[in-house]
């Protein structure tokens, strides 16, 4: 593979590239010259490298659904499509029995984690979401439940006057298994004041992230990209990601989620194209060299741009979602009703040349496919 780095012109091109291969970390000033400068042919052969090295020819996925318990939200986020105002004919507000009612509704599927995560609704404190929690735990004791984004914990937490560490001591002792990495959008403050002003800080995202993965609650971590941030933009929340998995080793996965722009105040922005989706996952794999897996993320790419990407470095296809969300349908995502089964997702990942391997919500293998 390194004759291939003969080919390269730019001498800090090349000496970056041979710190890959070699499997060295590469500093944020090579990252941004990644971004910058490498082509994307390039790119894949690194970050191909850095995934193999991980993680094999192995590409995971699980058996889960998704509640998402409203869209009513206190925060408006620019970039959002999926929030509605109290009232609004498409606002949605499940109360505990309704969700459930939709845990037992996959009483016959096969699915080993539930992932819950929606709007911050203005009404519902902590003691809500552990009933909900106490409850599917009853129903389902078996099932891992993934739930809440830090920005429902934040308002969770300090409108029921409890510390972090509190709130998700309850949590857990309620049944809480993992929490999902949604809500970081961009860290930089420059941006996050413009895309979604108020919403809680990036320092506090990562404050409990932190506490959460002390207590032994793993959790994932996103980058929502293709807005009006830059490469600088992308490198320095991937840095803050990468510092804090050093120190505590708690992310199971790296999301990387593409700005979708249908029906919110962004829309004049546009979205970036497939090829800068590829370009993305692939310096993330090579930036993120602590993070065990990337997930290509089906229901905001569409299948077919997904399969496409597991040749830039993702391991990880999410799972079968049994067509229970809408964030991403309700933005213009090409998935309309997401679901895949168990063939279709495994055909998939082998007619991209790996292996299908199914997990359980923590990466343990159920199963090699």
């Amino acid at each position: 593979m390194k004759e291939l780095l003969a080919h390269i012109k730019d001498k800090t091109l090349r000496n970056i590239a041979d710190e890959v291969l070699d499997g060295k970390r590469i500093t944020p000033e090579e990252g941004i010259i990644l971004y910058e400068k490498a082509t994307l042919p390039l790119l894949g052969v690194l970050a191909e490298s850095v995934r193999e090295r991980i993680n094999s020819e192995n590409v995971f996925f699980n058996r889960n659904f998704h509640i998402e318990p409203t869209n009513i939200c206190i925060n408006n986020c620019m970039f959002c499509s999926f929030r509605r105002p109290a009232g609004h004919p498409e606002s949605w507000e499940y109360g505990i029995n309704d969700m459930i009612e939709i845990v037992g509704s996959m009483a016959r599927n096969e699915v080993t984690e539930v992932h819950i995560t929606g709007g911050v609704h203005p009404d519902r404190d902590i003691n809500f979401y552990c009933e909900l929690l106490s409850k599917i735990r009853l129903v389902r004791p078996s099932i891992h439940i993934k739930a809440f984004s830090a920005i429902e914990l934040d308002y969770m937490f300090s409108s029921s006057g409890l510390t972090i560490e509190e709130g998700l001591k309850m949590l857990k002792q309620s049944g809480l298994g993992s929490i999902p990495g949604g809500g970081a959008e961009i860290f930089a403050d420059e941006i996050r004041s413009k895309i979604c002003p108020g919403k809680t800080s990036s320092a506090i995202w990562l404050e409990i992230h932190e506490t959460a993965h002390r207590l032994g609650i793993c959790s994932n971590a996103t980058m929502l990209y293709g807005h009006i941030e830059n490469y600088s933009h992308r490198i320095d929340h991937m840095e803050r990601l990468r510092k804090l998995q050093d120190k505590t080793g708690g992310f199971n996965a790296f999301i990387p989620l593409k700005y979708r722009k249908n029906n919110n105040p962004l829309y004049n922005k546009g979205e970036v194209n497939s090829l800068e989706d590829m370009r993305n996952f692939a310096v993330a794999r090579i930036y993120l060299d602590n993070f065990r897996h990337i997930k290509t993320y089906w229901p905001m790419l569409g299948k077919e741009q997904a399969q496409l990407s597991l040749s830039f470095g993702p391991d990880d296809l999410d799972g079968t979602i049994e067509d229970t969300t809408k964030i991403y349908s309700m933005a213009g995502a090409e998935e309309k009703n997401p679901s895949m089964s168990i063939d279709e997702i495994c055909n998939l990942i082998r007619q991209a040349g790996y292996k299908p391997v199914e997990r359980d919500s923590l990466y343990n293998i159920i199963r090699e496919w």
